[in-house]
């Protein structure tokens, strides 16, 4: 009996990993000004990505070095998510309220990794029994509203914005998820550094590759492919940002798929 218990637990928190949230929109976040020339000074956590954001050559991505953040790194990095909370995006462009979510939700995971560091990964930490990650636990005040990273993708980012680029641009500091990449996102750029951020994920290993003939795609385009519209979208996608050998591989594929994801802690070891 206990040994039943154990092993239908054991698939209870495999499923609920696996689970993603539909899209719940907060309309509170809704509101902009499109006429705002309003830019966000993200520069601090620039000098952050600039110092600790490093290329593996043999994973083939950015990590972070966490074990050699300094203190007053630390610091700087606290004091740069204080001053996104001291703003209201609501005030924002779109362009810039896009950068705006997407940096605060890196650096909030960044700094959430540095508080519990050593961790081997994030699904790790997070408050209460059966959580399997920090997702809904209130990480920041804006605006007066307390907000978790749960809210910033799945009642911001996704609904507002209905743009699946945005799944390339979240990292979650696990090796399997999109790179933390070493450049802030700004609101005059953001969607050339979205185009970017495809490209590069999808011509990735983790991304998409084959395996003895067989398509491997990241987990991403299954828990997600709602956003992509369906399975036919995902595959559209794919081959809209794939190059070289891949693109070739990925016109004529007409074979099943196979899903991976690695949560291991994004840490660069040198």
């Amino acid at each position: 009996m206990a040994r039943y218990f154990v092993s239908a637990l054991l698939l209870l928190l495999s499923i609920t990993a696996q689970a993603v949230p539909s899209p719940d929109r907060w309309s509170y976040w809704d509101k902009t000004d499109k006429k705002s020339e309003l830019a966000v000074d993200h520069s601090m956590w620039q000098r952050f990505l600039d110092r600790y954001v490093k290329h593996s050559e043999s994973m083939e991505m950015y990590m972070v070095e966490y074990g050699r953040v300094k203190k007053s790194d630390k610091e700087a990095l606290d004091v740069y998510l204080k001053s996104l909370a001291g703003q209201d995006p609501r005030k924002l462009n779109r362009s810039e309220q896009l950068a705006y979510w997407i940096n605060l939700y890196n650096a909030l995971t960044v700094d959430l990794i540095l508080d519990y560091y050593p961790v081997k990964s994030i699904t790790k930490l997070g408050k209460g029994w059966f959580r399997m990650g920090p997702w809904r636990d209130e990480l920041i005040t804006i605006a007066g509203q307390k907000i978790s990273l749960h809210d910033i993708e799945h009642r911001i980012l996704r609904p507002i914005w209905n743009n699946p680029r945005i799944h390339y641009a979240l990292n979650c500091a696990s090796i399997g998820c999109p790179d933390l990449l070493p450049d802030v996102y700004q609101g005059e750029s953001i969607d050339e550094q979205l185009d970017a951020a495809a490209r590069r994920f999808i011509n990735q290993r983790k991304g998409a590759s084959f395996v003895s003939g067989r398509l491997v795609l990241s987990s991403i385009f299954d828990w997600y492919e709602d956003d992509f519209v369906d399975e036919d979208n995902v595959m559209k996608e794919l081959k809209t940002f794939a190059s070289g050998d891949l693109k070739k591989k990925l016109e004529d594929y007409r074979g099943r798929t196979s899903y991976r994801y690695n949560w291991k802690l994004n840490e660069y070891r040198p």
